[in-house]
């Protein structure tokens, strides 16, 4: 994918805002945005905390926080007009800050490793795999605050110097942060606020609609197995394997927001999964695996689940890493030698930028520029805040983790610069943050080099998760900066915005995970099952070398088939992509087949109900489907997230609902009414 040049656009944008002066820095964070940007940070911290826990997908939450954050500004600026207080006028520039700090915040829930490493260490995800106790660390509250104070900061000061390489002089397009921007852009012309008031006006009736679904479910969910949730939709049958609609809107929402592919191969994988093979080896037990494990142990059928879906998913993140750095040197190169033959043969990667030396091809790159470098925040200092973060980290990490040594903490910040920039950079060219593939691959390296006596699967755990933070960190403010750019943002406006939603995350994040931990029984079903952790899991026991030890049998066997299998479905989708050939709208994605070996089908199930009532929107009205269908899907998400944390409050006062409503066969109907004449009788 190749960056776009502004011609793309159309209309100059910038033209249309020309009488418009640039806001300065404190005009551009106010007050107003700062409470707007707290206010949107819980909410949407909670929305991602609960989906993340459920089912492992975390939707962008870019466009909502945006669009929230334009809804709710307009809506404090009429309260404050009818009571006749002076404010600043609401511009796009402070739109993007509250943007910027609610995605900072909200992002935290998937970096810091809440529904993947996290979990991970824990006993929860570790029933039967390992039996020594240094390779199993229970969630601490005061641990995982001081732990991402520890990390979060360091991508966002590692990557500031590449910033003017990455967005002049290689204007790299950042697919996600450019579609923002010019959502953001079009909010503040007249068309735009009329747009916005209609999708804002359905995603609050999707919201409170949700709530007050929530609500009514919890008055009929007094016990184990009673409630809506789990009503047999398609037949008691398919309910015993696993399918059936549990009524979760988020899961709807997330399915109307994914794209019809990851929905198809999801729907794919389910089938294949849980219809084909989870039967087949459930058929096999006490032959291939002993027959009195409980669905929990590594060493019976979560063994297969493990080892299989991790083949797949490592097979596909290699294929992708692979293609992903190829691209991205090729994308380098032929911008070098065009910079040659343009006469900056002399020039380096990375030195400063001059503006006069570079093309200008419109009104909007030369504002935009002028703005962009404006307000320098100088390398050094970004530098030297990288370092000194890298010190404490080096000596307080391993304190707070003993499995890991000061030399595992000072390779990791040594290399993060090399790694930040490359993936980032690629995240520019192809709107894919491969922070995750990284994270798997320190997990390897680490976790083969601690080994599994002396705590090598928590290690793997906490580096990946300091990589992954690093990283994934590093790419988003790449990805903000974009968008301050192209809405006239100054950078140094970003970069605070940016820090003060981190910090609010660090804080904001354990808090709401905390609740979530405390009150349900992770991975029982009551919240979720905790997909992505066991993934995590079984990537660092892998990594320690645990090999086919207490494995069922066939387990690595297996393990090497599927893998062989994914990779040559995605050399396959590659090929049909490049060759365009017909075939490859219908080629289903790897990675969203191989999740659904961890996780329950009735997931897979919501988010193919979403995707249907998308689709045939769609289909009835095209141009009102692609603008709501958004908004209703956030109202969805964001509602079910809201609801799970006030029924959480209702369980921790002690509140309990009044009936109980079960779905039974006509069978067992019979001999419950039985059971219950004759204890009539006995009276």
């Amino acid at each position: 994918m190749e960056p776009v040049n502004d011609f793309q656009e159309g209309i100059s944008t910038e033209h249309a805002f020309e009488a418009e002066p640039v806001p300065s820095l404190s005009e551009t964070i106010t007050p107003r945005s700062m409470v707007v940007s707290f206010i949107l940070s819980v909410t949407l911290s909670i929305v991602a905390m609960k989906v993340t826990l459920s089912s492992g997908f975390i939707p962008s939450f870019s466009i909502p926080a945006g669009l929230l954050g334009f809804c709710v500004s307009r809506a404090s600026i009429r309260i404050l007009d009818y009571f006749a207080v002076a404010q600043l006028p609401f511009t796009r520039q402070e739109n993007t800050i509250i943007q910027t700090c609610v995605v900072a915040c909200t992002s935290i829930t998937f970096t810091g490793g809440f529904g993947t490493y996290i979990l991970a260490m824990g006993k929860k995800a570790a029933v039967g795999d390992v039996n020594a106790q240094n390779n199993v660390e229970e969630p601490s509250f005061a641990r995982m605050i001081t732990f991402l104070f520890l990390i979060s900061f360091a991508g966002m000061f590692i990557i500031m110097p590449f910033r003017k390489v990455m967005i002049i002089r290689h204007r790299l397009t950042f697919p996600s942060g450019t579609a923002t921007a010019h959502l953001i852009n079009s909010f503040h012309t007249p068309q735009g606020v009329k747009q916005a008031r209609k999708q804002v006006t359905l995603l609050f009736k999707s919201f409170g609609g949700t709530i007050a679904w929530s609500f009514f479910q919890w008055f009929f969910a007094s016990g184990p197995g009673c409630g809506f949730k789990f009503f047999p939709t398609f037949g008691l049958e398919a309910y015993k394997h696993g399918f059936f609609f549990d009524f979760t809107m988020a899961n709807v929402g997330i399915g109307m927001m994914c794209p019809y592919m990851i929905v198809f191969s999801v729907f794919i994988g389910t089938i294949i999964s849980c219809g084909v093979i989870w039967p087949y080896i459930e058929s096999k037990e006490g032959i291939w695996y002993p027959s009195n494990l409980g669905p929990n142990s590594l060493n019976g059928i979560r063994g297969y689940k493990v080892f299989i879906g991790l083949s797949m998913i490592m097979a596909d993140c290699l294929f992708v890493f692979l293609c992903i750095m190829v691209r991205t040197t090729c994308a380098m190169i032929k911008r070098r030698r065009q910079a040659m033959q343009g006469g900056g043969g002399n020039a380096q990667p990375f030195q400063g930028i001059d503006i006069a030396d570079q093309p200008v091809k419109s009104f909007d790159d030369r504002r935009r520029a002028q703005v962009f470098l404006r307000d320098e925040i100088p390398d050094s200092v970004t530098i030297g805040c990288y370092v000194l973060l890298s010190i404490i980290s080096i000596a307080a990490i391993p304190h707070l983790y003993p499995q890991m040594r000061y030399s595992h903490v000072a390779l990791i910040y040594l290399a993060a610069p090399v790694f930040a920039f490359c993936n980032a950079y690629g995240f520019g060219v192809t709107d894919m943050n491969l922070a995750s593939t990284y994270c798997k691959i320190a997990m390897f390296a680490f976790g083969s080099w601690v080994g599994i006596k002396s705590g090598g699967v928590v290690a793997a755990l906490v580096a990946g998760g300091i990589t992954m933070s690093i990283l994934g960190n590093a790419a988003d403010v790449a990805q903000d900066l974009k968008t301050g750019y192209l809405t006239l943002t100054s950078p140094r406006a970003v970069f605070i915005s940016e820090a003060i939603g981190t910090a609010l995350g660090c804080v904001v994040n354990p808090t709401v995970f905390w609740v979530f931990y405390r009150v349900y029984k992770m991975g029982s079903g009551d919240m979720g099952d905790m997909p992505y952790a066991k993934l995590y899991r079984g990537f660092a026991m892998l990594s320690v070398g645990d090999g086919e030890q207490g494995l069922p049998r066939h387990s690595m066997l297996l393990f090497k088939v599927f893998f062989v299998l994914a990779l040559a479905l995605s050399v396959f989708r590659e090929v049909a992509s490049r060759k365009e050939w017909r075939i490859r709208r219908y080629i289903p994605s790897t990675i969203g087949m191989a999740i659904t070996f961890f996780m329950p089908p009735r997931v897979p199930v919501g988010m193919c109900i979403g995707s249907l009532v998308a689709y045939l929107w769609e289909k009835m009205d095209a141009g009102r489907g692609r603008m709501l269908s958004p908004a209703l899907a956030s109202g969805l998400i964001c509602g079910d997230g809201v609801g799970s944390i006030l029924l959480s409050m209702l369980t921790l006062m002690g509140a309990r609902a009044p009936i109980c409503i079960k779905f039974l066969s006509r069978g067992d109907n019979v001999k419950l009414d039985a059971f219950l004449a004759t204890l009539h009788d006995m009276r």
